[in-house]
């Protein structure tokens, strides 16, 4: 009963806007931003920071970016990864050229060229649809690899095309240990969520999802719909790009084109698929799920099939069976693991009675 939504009444527009209208949901999100900031850092050991939680944020951030531009624009890409690129090549090459430019400065200017990059192809949205729309942006994949692989200026001359991280810190504090990376990742990674939940529920919001929905009746109506589009693929590559500096300074602690390959692109759309399309949550809890479950696979495979598979089937098995679940998922439950949270939360408001 203490969840209930009646009598959860607001007064003025501000509070009728607000995210979290009930009480008991931002005291919980308290209570986990105390939790994720403060106590975890302090208890948490090194693996999970470098090999779940700072992975886990960074392509839930690119997956936040892809659900602006396909979840609630309706425009299907699978260029993520290029634009995950030029985000990582960017802002390192920005560190390296412009001496005492602080990280953050760097992460946003990143952000900015993958912006400028995803809306040149974003262009041929104004014509395409769909499939073919998804065909366009896939060049973004190959002519940005084969840029970045090519030109020597953008790895810095380097012969292996491979260039370490610059260690990270901001205003002289130290973030190279893995608790300060996952911080860092923590701290960008909340702040652009809010700021793109507060996005979807603006006017450009609206219109998104007018495009989204019906793109003809959306410009009957008057919704600028190149513009919308564009601006969508612009936002969604700046958050890309931003993940991508995330991912290589943060994560992977190399600038490199392989790290952002043709995989690394389905990844982050099967992410927001597994999630739920048009949900921000949705995003963070198909990351959590394509990151977390091959790895307890692993764990299970090592316990009780190591002695007696070859690893290389072991891998390949453990592949089937991750493929497999996500199949058998969808066709469960096709609007994803945030469909699951609502229905949840329903029931919880609606506790202790059954309808």
């Amino acid at each position: 009963m203490f969840y209930r939504a009646t009598g959860n009444l607001t007064f003025s527009y501000a509070a009728d806007r607000r995210l979290l209208r009930h009480a008991l949901n931002r005291w919980l999100l308290a209570a986990a931003a105390l939790f994720f900031a403060v106590i975890l850092p302090m208890v948490g050991g090194d693996y999970v920071f470098d090999a779940l939680l700072t992975p886990l944020l960074a392509l839930s951030l690119a997956a936040v970016g892809l659900n602006i531009l396909t979840g609630y624009a309706g425009q299907l890409s699978l260029g993520t990864a290029a634009f995950m690129a030029v985000g990582a090549f960017a802002a390192f090459n920005l560190n390296l050229r412009v001496p005492g430019l602080p990280f953050l400065v760097s992460f946003m200017f990143g952000g900015v060229a993958a912006a400028v990059v995803g809306v040149l192809f974003g262009l041929p949205s104004l014509r395409l649809r769909g499939f073919y729309l998804a065909v366009s942006t896939l060049a973004a994949q190959f002519f940005v690899q084969w840029a970045l692989t090519n030109f020597g200026w953008f790895s810095n001359y380097n012969s292996s095309g491979v260039i370490s991280a610059p260690k990270l810190a901001i205003f002289g504090i130290s973030l190279a240990s893995p608790a300060g990376r996952y911080l860092l990742s923590l701290g960008v990674v909340a702040v652009m969520t809010y700021a793109a939940a507060r996005l979807t529920r603006s006017q450009a919001g609206r219109n998104w999802i007018a495009v989204r929905d019906m793109e003809v009746a959306a410009g009957v109506i008057g919704v600028p719909v190149f513009r919308t589009k564009l601006q969508a693929f612009a936002i969604s590559s700046f958050y890309c790009g931003v993940a991508g500096a995330l991912w290589a300074f943060a994560y992977l602690g190399t600038v490199e084109p392989a790290g952002f390959d043709l995989d690394r692109s389905f990844q982050v759309l099967f992410i927001i698929i597994v999630g739920g399309l048009g949900s921000i949550r949705g995003a963070f809890f198909g990351a959590a799920l394509m990151l977390g479950f091959p790895l307890l696979l692993s764990r299970f495979a090592d316990a009780a099939l190591a002695a007696t598979l070859d690893p290389g089937v072991q891998e390949n098995l453990q592949k089937i069976l991750f493929g497999a679940l996500i199949v058998v998922f969808l066709i469960a439950e096709p609007q994803g693991l945030a469909s699951l949270w609502k229905s949840f939360e329903a029931k919880v408001h609606r506790w202790p009675f059954r309808s």
